[in-house]
């Protein structure tokens, strides 16, 4: 069973920059697709950027493209999101999501405010 622990998150001020770690365990060959997810407060949980596994595509949500890049560190089973000129709208809690065989896996979270 694959599991999945988020870091890297902190208070950063605008314009500022974070990046987010995915570390996987278990049986990481399972994921096809990892995901970033957020959720910020009073809003509902958004797709920001996903890379697949095999063919190592990324996409983005309109809202951080030019700002965010997913990439994998194959060797780690880590997938970052390096988050670039930051806005307040970017605060939220974000989660790391891994499609696999067996269905969806999520973790526990990993919570970026953005403020000055």
């Amino acid at each position: 069973q694959v599991q999945l622990v988020e870091s890297g998150g902190g208070v950063v001020q605008p314009g500022g920059s974070l990046r987010l770690a995915c570390a996987a365990s278990g049986d990481p060959s399972d994921i096809y697709t990892t995901r970033w997810f957020r959720q910020g407060p009073g809003k509902q949980r958004e797709l920001v950027a996903f890379i697949s596994t095999g063919t190592v595509s990324t996409d983005y949500a309109d809202s951080v493209k030019g700002r965010f890049t997913i990439s994998r560190d194959a060797a780690r089973n880590t997938v970052y999101l390096q988050m670039n000129s930051l806005k307040s709208d970017d605060t939220g809690v974000y989660y790391c999501n891994a499609v696999t065989m067996r269905g969806q896996i999520w973790g526990q979270g990993t919570q970026v405010t953005v403020s000055s």
